[in-house]
């Protein structure tokens, strides 16, 4: 014993006994990670997961997190960001440099189109938006300079559904690495590894926000991939720019995964159910949902996730025209379930309006529809409740 009690709180020589098990895995919290010599300490690489080196490069529990997203996805490997958009970041900053060129679909997640407008373009990397259901769009847009292409199933807030397997191939066929935001399939609907045919993403992006959290109270993202040659960089990129995540978000997501078949399941049959109920409405004039008939890529949607029947819990449905916006907006104020708020996956069921002429590029065409749209995302609240609270909010229209 030290003279200080102090120095005995900080250097205490008791171990616990190996072998503890339960069903949480443990949570291992560090910034500092500690070498049983100088030997071990100049041994270690941070750059596989046979030892650990520091906090920020991986502990057991992230460790454990990735391994488990990366096998869910199809792929071999996983990196954790902060967020999904730090996600799509890391691929960017990874993969290009000036000179280069990125393809971004035009219906895609709306900051990824920011960043390539601003940090991407300062940075000297050009980019072009494609008409994501007109194959023939991509391939006549690939230029010598074009390094990566963005893929999305379904569009952001429009929710087409893309021929992803012809888009997939078209990049692999030109030499062209090709990333998909994966956040709506989340490993859940089709293997993004394993479209059919040989057809194969490079790169899914996931925002762990979504599904694998399920609570709405997570902000966290994942790179994965398969090929060894695309680890390395993104990993690197990562090391550099020092995107950590914390072991309690981490703890978090390692808690909800378990539940998460069960969970985007119940999603997506209440989402189905309310969809169809509200096609079925003379207030809307269009659901658009991959699983509708009808809807844009429906059929490309039962080709890749027909197996599965997967289709989340998002949909969004376009108004009437005879409705102004100011009475679909005071339609959305009217629901008392459904709260105004961006994201989903989460239990709470979430409305947001939007004006989708003003998020995509007059040069691929107008949006065909003159209503205002409006996006649902369907918790886990009874069906039964949200479409009350919908029929009452829409009582109030005319």
């Amino acid at each position: 014993m030290s003279k200080q009690p102090i120095t005995d709180l900080i250097h205490h020589a008791y171990t616990p006994p190996a072998g503890f098990a339960a069903p949480q895995p443990a949570v291992h919290k560090a910034s500092t990670i500690i070498f049983a010599n100088v030997a071990a300490m100049r041994s270690r690489n941070w750059q596989t997961k046979a030892g650990y080196t520091y906090g920020l490069h991986g502990t057991p529990t992230t460790f454990m997190l990735e391994e488990r997203l990366a096998t869910s996805e199809g792929g071999k490997y996983c990196i954790l960001v902060p967020s999904g958009l730090a996600a799509i970041a890391n691929v960017a900053m990874a993969l290009l440099k000036t000179g280069d060129e990125v393809l971004i679909p035009d219906n895609a997640y709306g900051p990824n189109k920011a960043l390539a407008d601003g940090e991407l373009k300062a940075w000297g990397i050009t980019c072009q938006l494609y008409d994501a259901m007109n194959p023939a769009d991509l391939q006549a847009r690939i230029t010598p300079a074009t390094r990566l292409v963005w893929l999305e199933a379904p569009g952001s807030v429009t929710m087409e559904f893309p021929d992803l397997p012809a888009l997939a191939r078209i990049c692999r066929n030109a030499g062209v690495t090709c990333a998909l935001d994966n956040t709506w399939g989340a490993g859940m609907a089709f293997n993004p590894f394993d479209l059919g045919g040989g057809a194969s993403v490079d790169i899914s992006v996931h925002a762990l926000t979504k599904y694998p959290s399920g609570g709405g109270d997570v902000l966290m993202g994942a790179v994965i991939t398969s090929r060894d040659d695309l680890h390395l960089k993104l990993k690197h990129t990562h090391m550099r720019t020092g995107q950590g995540v914390g072991a309690n978000d981490t703890e978090a997501i390692l808690r909800s995964l378990p539940s998460m078949p069960l969970r985007y399941r119940a999603h997506d049959v209440a989402a189905r159910k309310l969809a169809l109920w509200l096609g079925g409405r003379a207030e809307i004039s269009k659901v658009l949902h991959p699983a509708v008939e009808g809807s844009p890529g429906h059929r490309h949607w039962r080709e890749l996730c027909g197996e599965r029947d997967a289709a989340a819990g998002l949909f969004s449905v376009v108004f009437d025209e005879r409705y102004s916006t100011a009475q679909v907006d005071a339609f959305c104020d009217a629901l008392r379930l459904f709260k105004l708020g961006y994201s989903w996956g989460g239990p709470m069921s979430l409305v947001v309006p939007y004006d989708i002429a003003s998020m995509r590029s007059a040069q691929l065409g107008t949006w065909p529809h003159k209503g205002t749209l409006v996006r649902f995302s369907i918790g886990l609240e009874a069906v039964e409740d949200l479409q009350a609270d919908l029929a009452q909010a829409m009582a109030a229209l005319d």
